[in-house]
């Protein structure tokens, strides 16, 4: 006889939003991984979040583990006589480490050396930020675009800017 499934409440903790998932029981939901679009609730800005179900307290909750920006999203993004700056590194946060990976768009053409330290710059603003928060406040943070416009009101300084993202921020593993 086949086993009758049903729908169970997932909290999750970043996006701070309760989805249904279809499955046979909580425990047979425990330790996967959901893929969740956050296109909806930010806006139209395409993303994506993906989320590790754990039980506490018999109930289940979503632990957020990469938030990301599709490469079509960029694409899109991209025009002419600009410059792209991207950069990736690791971050240490108060109870884990993340990579964070940005991703800047001039609105000209630009030399080397004034990537080099739009880069520089990005890479100090981000580990400030981060330095005595959990890793969930980061994840809110770069959902709701608050690490984004510190950054760029910070590098608008060194050259304007047209775009100022993250393009992944994902927990790397203990």
């Amino acid at each position: 006889m086949a086993i009758k499934r049903k729908l169970f409440d997932v909290y999750l903790t970043a996006a701070d939003l309760t989805v249904q998932i279809f499955g046979a029981s909580q425990e047979a939901l425990k330790d996967k991984n959901l893929t969740l679009d956050l296109t909806r609730f930010l806006k139209g800005k395409s993303c994506e979040a993906r989320f590790h179900i754990v039980k506490k307290d018999d109930k289940l909750l979503g632990e957020i583990f990469l938030f990301s920006i599709p490469q079509s999203y960029i694409r899109r993004l991209i025009g002419h006589d600009i410059s792209i700056i991207e950069d990736s590194f690791v971050v240490k946060c108060s109870n884990g480490k993340l990579r964070i990976k940005p991703f800047l768009i001039t609105r000209n053409k630009v030399h080397r050396k004034v990537r080099t330290e739009l880069r520089k710059q990005a890479k100090e603003e981000v580990e400030s930020f981060c330095t005595g928060k959990t890793k969930e406040e980061i994840f809110n943070a770069a959902i709701n675009s608050t690490i984004q416009k510190i950054m760029s009101k910070k590098l608008k300084k060194v050259y304007p800017l047209g775009i100022c993202e993250l393009r992944m921020v994902e927990v790397l593993k203990k």
